[in-house]
């Protein structure tokens, strides 16, 4: 697999290269027409944080948490308003206060119209190294403002039809058997699969306690808790007979030639999730995944995720669309992308409160989340 990939590089580079030229074009021709219709005015970004409260106790194999704290955005011209979020997951480095920090840097009056995208987000992305979820909350409003004046949803604007939406999964997080079984049951009339997060040496338990109360197909996510390869295998054996349809970082992003052979020896498809953030780290994915999670927190949002869809797919690898616990207001954006993908998980905003959600948006319709048909990315905001 070592020499595979080795040789696979140059290619990789120049497909990535084709990738994203070909989707900037794609983005060129609705904005050209735009502009010659410009609006006049000046863009006003404001923003504030918000701490989303959550269902239950969030635990995975390295921390649990019951809240998420977030930043919300406004971009807002000429009477037209378009809104974003960043959320931040503690292994991402990012807080409410380096975001608000990073967001008083960026100064989008020096643009002329918000149509000027590509500039825009480039110029945004140049402000600094990281800082992702900070950088999708501006591209998030701007897209919404942007599909807002063009009067389409983003969906439609890329040419993707929502009937190809695949259902989401729902996340179980690791727990004691007794809320497991509460937490399945809850959700079984609901969801068409279900999520489980594994990593702990209770993998068999928490996959056992599920299967006692439903045999609905499961996705799991070790979040690279699996430390041998062959430990990984064996899991993956003995989960394919449970009725698991994939798996989601197996182990350590940084065992490459591990994770290969795992992916190359298992009868399920395996993605790259920790392992994989931006458009730049795909090609040394191909042949150590079957495919990767694209989130719009680590990407920078919806512009960068438009092109990791694409460039996997011209690799000839999965795409699956995930999400941080997240308002509807980030899984509404991420719900545009959705009709391109095999795999959605996009429960964040089920599993804050409903009183903590502060937009409507993207809704669950027979285990599938369902963008509206309001422009933008789609959302309404609640009045306080």
């Amino acid at each position: 697999m070592k020499q595979n990939r080795r040789n696979f590089l140059k290619t990789a580079a120049l497909a990535a290269a084709a990738g994203s030229l070909s989707l900037d074009s794609s983005h060129a021709a609705p904005f050209a027409l735009m502009k010659s219709a410009a609006l006049d005015g000046k863009m006003k970004l404001t923003f504030e944080p918000v701490d989303l409260q959550l269902r239950y106790t969030f635990t995975v194999s390295t921390y649990s948490r019951t809240m998420t704290p977030t930043v919300r955005t406004k971009i807002e011209y000429d009477g037209v308003t378009g809104y974003g979020e960043a959320s931040m997951p503690q292994y991402l480095g990012e807080s409410q206060a380096s975001v608000c920090a990073f967001l008083e840097r960026v100064k989008l009056d020096r643009f002329r119209t918000p149509f000027e995208m590509e500039d825009i987000l480039t110029y945004v992305d140049r402000l600094g190294e990281n800082n992702t979820a900070s950088k999708a909350a501006v591209d998030i409003a701007l897209h919404d403002l942007v599909g807002k004046l063009m009067g389409q949803p983003w969906y439609k604007i890329w040419g993707l039809n929502p009937d190809h939406i695949p259902p989401t999964t729902y996340t179980i997080g690791i727990d004691e058997p007794d809320i497991v079984r509460r937490k399945t049951k809850e959700y079984l009339n609901d969801f068409r699969i279900l999520k489980v997060k594994l990593g702990t040496e209770h993998d068999k338990t928490m996959i056992e306690t599920i299967r006692e109360v439903t045999d609905i197909p499961l996705a799991v996510d070790a979040n690279q808790g699996w430390t041998d390869k062959h430990h990984a295998l064996d899991m993956i054996l003995w989960l394919k007979e449970k009725g698991i349809v994939m798996v989601e970082q197996p182990m350590s992003k940084k065992k490459l030639d591990d994770n290969a052979w795992v992916t190359e020896h298992s009868p399920l498809p395996v993605f790259a999730d920790e392992a994989v953030q931006r458009l730049t780290d795909i090609p040394r994915l191909k042949g150590v995944y079957s495919g990767i999670n694209i989130k719009l927190m680590k990407c920078t949002g919806l512009r960068e995720a438009w092109k990791m869809a694409n460039l996997t797919r011209s690799l000839d690898m999965r795409v699956m669309i995930g999400c941080m616990t997240e308002s509807s207001c980030a899984i509404s954006a991420a719900t545009q992308l959705a009709p391109a993908v095999d795999f959605c998980d996009l429960d964040g905003s089920l599993l804050i409160k409903p009183e903590s959600d502060w937009c409507r948006g993207a809704t669950l319709q027979d285990g599938i989340m369902k963008p509206t048909d309001k422009p933008g990315i789609g959302i309404d905001v609640r009045k306080k």
